[in-house]
Formats: C-alpha cells, structure tokens, sequence
C-alpha cells in the first residue's frame, strides 16, 4: 500500500520536475500503474471472499428463517391438535357427567320406591362414595344398573381415558414445538449477528477498493497524457464505458434458458442443496432491487406479505399441486387467493429479511406447504426453464 501510495505520488508530481525526461515520466508512470493495478487485485480478492463469506451468511442466515418457520407451521399444526383433543376430552367428561346422572337419578327413583335393602343399598352407593366414578362403579357392583347403562359407562371410560392421553399427547408436542422454535429464533439471532459482522467487513474492504480504484483512474488518465493524448480524461472515459458495456453484455445474458418462463433474470449466486454445512433449500438469484419477478405457470396466490427471514415473500399454489415460494421481495403485486397467470408480475426483487443483497429466493414445495422442499431445478425444466449453473 504504501510503496503503491509513493509511486502514485511520484507519478502525479513527475510531470511538474523541469527538463524531466518523457521517457522517464512514462516509465514512471506505467511502474506506478503496475504497482496499482496489483494493489487493487489484491483488494478485489479480498472483496471476492467477502463477498463469498456473505453469501455464505445468507444462505445460513435463510436456514436459519428456514428453520423457524418450520418450527411454526408444526407448533401450529400442534396446537390445533391439542385443541381438537380437548374437546373431545370436555365431550367424554360431559358424558359421564351425564352418566353419573342416570346414576343419581336410579337412586332417587329407588329411595322414592322404598324396598328396604335395596334402598339402603342404592343409599349406600350414592352417601359413601367420594366421587361421581366411585358412585358409578359401586352401582355397576351392586348391579343398580342395567346391561346396556353398564356397557354405555365403559364406552365413557374407555373414551376419556383415550382423550385424556390424547390431550397430554398433544401438549407434549406443543412443548416440543415451543422448543424448536425458540432453538430456530436463537439460531437466526446468531446468524443476524455474524451477517452484521461480515457486512461491516465487506463494506470496509470495498471502501478501500473504491480509493484504490480512484487513485488507479488518476494514474492511467496521466499515463495516456504522457502518452500524447490530447484529451486524456475523455479517452480514458471512452475506455471505461467500453469496458462496461462489455460486462453488461455478458450479465444481460439470460440466467435461465429452454423457452419457458424464469422467475426473474439475474445471476445464480446459490443452488438448492448442501451449502457451508447448512441445508439451502431453494435457489438464489441476484438481481438489482425492483427487477420483476414472474409466476412460471398459472396458480393462485396462497399468501403475500410479511415472512420471517425472507422479509416478504410471495406464495402460489400451481395446478400440479406444487408451491413456489418467492422470498426477499422488495415489494409485490399479488394478494392471497388472486388467480395469476404464467408470465404474471408478481412481485420485484428485493433485498429484505436475512439478505446480504438484492436477489431473488426462489423455493418448490410438494404436498403441502413446507411438508417437501424439492429441488427447484427439476421443477423449472419440466416448465421449459433451464438454470444452466444449476
């Protein structure tokens, strides 16, 4: 840096030295641009692992998100069991509050009957005993009841006590999805953490890149002026928009290929499988911020809006019975329920949610939503896309 930062100097102050050598000045000068030129590879390698480190924090950062909300379709997929089983459980109670009715009732008709043992018998049951059970089972002992209210009082019993574990079944999978879930809020707040500082390193060292590139802009403007360019600024300008155009050339080249329609176009970043230690269960696609994003075939829109991880994300329901998931919108044009057809705008890229920048995440569920999350590729050439770094 600071032999690069010396020769720059010289090469800036050299043209003002009197009697100073052309020769020299340009060989100065082509010195101090190697010099240059190999500081800021050197910083643009590092940019390059930066950037692939918050790559890397996304895609465990998205497991993360994933993971809670997996965690919260199961908790309340749990919860409604739960409450299923407690109502059941409250219908078998008030059957054999009923039952016990019968029960208390037979007494009464008895004691009002008199009979002498058999109305201190059915006394007997219904004074000594400590709850509604033990009267009913003393009644079926003493035979106070007929055959069929026998039958029916075991039918009860044998349902509450089937209900009951139901009930204790399906709070035990409450807890267990509570847990989870506070496990995948614990993960994504670790993943937040480390995204925060792989961000605040990338942001520095492309601060860096843009002085180095800077210096290296004045270096070769004064290179072509030594070189005999009348109007080095507007060359050297010429030269970059060049440059660019060819780049643009090459990045406007589809991602996606085979005459069906891509969810948006950009550049694949993240394939759907093993990433980095962690599951990425869809596919990334980077993309400046408002590109728009396309429904590949007809569906209908199951939810739009606000969803943990992803920001915003946007879900339709196709007719194949597959899911895609459209997640880190910067904003959409679809609501729940609207029918969409292929080719529809949907919704534009965006950068919100667990995302290190602007792109598109784009996943496929099958049988139900997050029940199976395949892998998009397939799905997409069965409908004419081909993501070709896939």
């Amino acid at each position: 840096m600071l032999a690069a930062g010396a020769a720059a100097g010289l090469l800036l102050t050299a043209p003002s030295v009197a009697h100073a050598d052309p020769d020299d000045d340009v060989a100065a000068a082509e010195a101090a641009e190697r010099d240059l030129v190999a500081e800021v590879a050197r910083i643009q390698g590092e940019v390059t692992a930066a950037e692939e480190q918050l790559q890397r924090m996304t895609v465990e950062a998205e497991a993360a998100a994933d993971a809670a909300l997996v965690a919260q379709a199961e908790l309340q997929a749990a919860q409604q069991q739960a409450a299923v089983a407690a109502a059941e459980l409250q219908a078998a109670r008030d059957a054999v509050a009923a039952a016990q009715a019968e029960v208390v009732e037979l007494g009464r008709e008895a004691y009002m009957g008199g009979g002498g043992a058999d109305l201190g018998g059915t006394a007997s049951v219904l004074l000594d005993s400590e709850g509604p059970r033990e009267v009913l089972e003393r009644a079926a002992t003493l035979d106070l009841l007929g055959a069929q209210r026998s039958e029916t009082l075991e039918q009860y019993e044998i349902l509450e006590t089937q209900e009951a574990a139901a009930d204790a079944a399906a709070r035990a999978a409450v807890a267990e999805r509570d847990a989870a879930s506070r496990a995948a809020a614990e993960a994504q707040a670790a993943a937040d953490a480390r995204l925060a500082g792989a961000q605040a390193e990338f942001d520095a060292r492309a601060a860096e890149k843009a002085r180095l590139d800077e210096r290296l802009r004045a270096a070769e403007v004064e290179l072509l002026r030594l070189r005999g360019v009348r109007d080095a600024e507007a060359a050297y300008a010429a030269q970059q928009a060049a440059a660019q155009q060819a780049a643009v050339n090459v990045r406007s080249a589809p991602a996606a290929s085979g005459g069906g329609i891509a969810p948006t176009t950009g550049r694949v970043t993240s394939c759907y499988g093993a990433r980095w230690g962690t599951m990425h269960y869809g596919v990334d696609i980077a993309a400046p911020i408002g590109t728009p994003i396309y429904a590949p075939e007809p569906g209908v829109v199951l939810q739009a809006g606000p969803a943990s991880g992803f920001g915003q994300a946007v879900y339709v329901q196709h007719g194949d019975g597959s899911i895609t998931l459209y997640g880190h919108v910067d904003s959409f044009d679809v609501s729940a329920g609207q029918v969409v057809s292929a080719g529809q705008k949907i919704a534009e890229v965006g950068n919100r949610g667990q995302s290190t920048g602007p792109h598109l995440h784009f996943e496929v569920h099958q049988g139900g939503l997050y029940a199976s999350r395949v892998n998009p590729v397939p799905w997409l050439a069965a409908n004419g896309v081909s993501l070709g770094s896939c």
